[in-house]
């Protein structure tokens, strides 16, 4: 039996995490819940230490980050056919009455 293009037949909807990455971003969800008042202390430990410094205590911070809020997906707009996109201005005044 065939389907069309872009048609599931069952499973989860596209886009979906499946259940082991849901169970994983709960629990990092809640251990970061949990030790929030405890992270900046590791943090600044990080930040003080000679050999890791202030950089690698904000890159612990975004890699933990990441987890608990999903990064945005980047979008590009483009114009017909994929060409610049044409962008007008329209004056109030300019608008037909009704």
């Amino acid at each position: 039996m065939s389907t069309p293009k872009g048609t599931r037949l069952g499973g989860r909807q596209k886009g979906t995490p499946n259940k082991a990455t849901a169970t994983a971003r709960e629990a990092i969800a809640k251990f970061i819940d949990a030790n929030a008042d405890r992270l900046q202390g590791w943090l600044d430990e990080i930040a003080a230490d000679e050999k890791q410094g202030p950089r690698a205590a904000m890159e612990c911070f975004k890699d933990l980050l990441e987890y608990h809020v999903p990064k945005l997906a980047r979008t590009e707009l483009t114009g017909k056919d994929g060409g610049p996109l044409s962008v007008g201005v329209i004056k109030f005044s300019d608008l037909p009455a009704k």
